[in-house]
């Protein structure tokens, strides 16, 4: 599987996996020196940002699992249109933006909260470029029994995004942050957009 893949979306993939392992066999201090703490809460740190989404639920194979297959099936495409270096900048973006988002949500609910981990936000960034560079490409999502075209399905996935968000219906899962890695991929697509049309380098 992994020898079809271009070089980037293979290394984060590996990355990930092999951090995942480090949890399994070090154990919470993993989590503590670089889960994503809450804004004001002893274990916070800076790098927090970036290296909370490379950390995965120990307890929960399905949080890995699921996260590095998206990355699998979008990212491989992406790079082969964007090359290493612009996939692994707006991936990391991605990433930064879904922090910022989680701490400025846990900030504006009085600054308590668990830690935050995992590649979501980071995913849910590359959904959307998939989504904006390949509109028209179908998906197969289960249990929709036709293929839907790349647009529609990350706009759904989006609108469900915010819907439980607001509500609070799935506790657990950092909506927000999910919302934030789109946001952060758009405003990083946009810019790149308006940099190439005024002839910026």
């Amino acid at each position: 599987m992994f020898p079809r893949l271009p070089p980037a979306t293979r290394a984060l993939i590996l990355i990930n996996v092999g951090v995942f392992v480090l949890q399994l066999l070090a154990g919470q201090v993993m989590e503590t020196l670089f889960a994503l703490w809450p804004l004001g809460s002893p274990p916070f740190r800076l790098w927090q940002l970036i290296t909370y989404a490379f950390l995965h639920d120990p307890h929960n194979f399905a949080h890995i699992f699921f996260n590095m297959f998206a990355l699998f099936m979008f990212g491989g495409a992406l790079e082969q249109y964007w090359g290493v270096r612009r996939l692994v900048l707006y991936y990391l973006v991605c990433a930064l933006s879904a922090g910022i988002a989680q701490l400025g949500v846990q900030l504006m609910a009085g600054g308590a909260g668990e830690p935050t981990i995992g590649a979501s936000g980071a995913v849910f960034g590359i959904l959307l470029a998939f989504a904006w560079y390949f509109p028209r490409q179908k998906l197969f999502v289960i249990p929709i029994p036709i293929p839907i075209p790349a647009w529609l399905f990350v706009t759904l996935y989006g609108v469900l995004e915010l819907f439980l968000g607001v509500t609070g219906r799935e506790q657990g899962v950092a909506h927000f942050a999910h919302l934030g890695g789109m946001l952060g991929g758009a405003l990083c697509i946009l810019y790149w957009r308006a940099r190439h049309r005024f002839g910026t380098r």
